[in-house]
């Protein structure tokens, strides 16, 4: 495994980019530093460890954020394969490249179920989770991405031809040499999502860590029923529900930032407790 750039960054929750060689395939994370307790976090599908810069500075300094580009998003390559089980040792990857034994998992649609089966696959790295708008169950379509040009001659025409779509993807703009396009191949996303999507009940209820389910009230793919269910079913799991839909962080950033500061001091008072 080999990494280039500085894997420890200033305390002030400035971003240090850091690229792992995993047998040839790269993958690239954003380290935010600081004295602060680990908080690896997770973005979804079409997104990448940038969308939380945001919520980095308003940890900082009592949590260091590390985000990766997971795989096939961003700055990181394509793989051979979106399995479940290459998504978790990435993550895992990412812990062991920075010599970190365990940090609370936050994670967004995709990288919510890749938190909470990293969480039940590897128990021992995981100190708490946040798992943002994403159930136990995944049964949502991804098929619109599909629509999407794989190139345009400029910005302000890939957003035009984007639509509606264009306000959640702005990270995810790129230019290349032939034109404007996304950090991620439509298929690829559709590739992954296959292998999301199903009954993870299992993995959810597999550890009893404290967990923080943040669910969007207008969200087309966490219902509150379902998010009411997966609280009462899993010990030690807290649910805020947020006026936002799918993606909480981008949407009401100061809420959920609140909301995740919140539990994160849940955790350090319990542990003062404890001891």
């Amino acid at each position: 495994m080999i990494s280039t750039g500085r894997s420890v960054p200033s305390t002030s929750a400035e971003s240090a980019r850091v690229q792992l060689d995993l047998s040839g395939r790269r993958l690239s994370f954003l380290d935010f530093g600081g004295p602060g307790q680990p908080l690896l976090a997770l973005h979804g599908h079409f997104s990448e460890g940038q969308t939380f810069a945001r919520l980095a500075r308003e940890l900082a300094p009592d949590w260091r954020v590390i985000a990766p580009d997971q795989r096939g998003h961003g700055e990181s390559d394509r793989p051979a394969d979106y399995s479940r089980e290459g998504y978790i040792a990435d993550a895992v990857a990412v812990l062991d490249h920075l010599g970190l034994g365990e940090a609370v998992v936050l994670g967004h649609s995709l990288g919510g179920v890749n938190a909470y089966q990293l969480a039940a696959r590897h128990p021992e790295r995981v100190l708490a989770l946040v798992i943002e708008d994403v159930g136990a169950i995944v049964d949502d379509d991804l098929s619109f991405c599909l629509a999407w040009p794989d190139r345009a001659p400029s910005r302000a025409a890939l957003i035009e031809e984007l639509g509606e779509s264009a306000r959640y993807l702005g990270d995810a703009i790129r230019e290349y040499s032939n034109g404007w396009g996304l950090a991620f191949h439509p298929e690829d996303m559709m590739a992954s999502h296959k292998l999301v999507k199903g009954d993870h009940w299992d993995d959810w209820l597999a550890t009893s860590c404290p967990a923080l389910l943040v669910h969007g009230i207008h969200s087309d793919t966490l219902s509150a029923d379902h998010a009411a269910v997966m609280m009462d079913r899993r010990p030690h799991t807290l649910l805020v529900h947020l006026p936002t839909g799918h993606t909480v962080h981008e949407t009401d950033p100061d809420g959920f930032a609140t909301a995740v500061s919140e539990f994160l001091a849940s955790l350090a008072a319990d542990a003062q407790v404890r001891h």
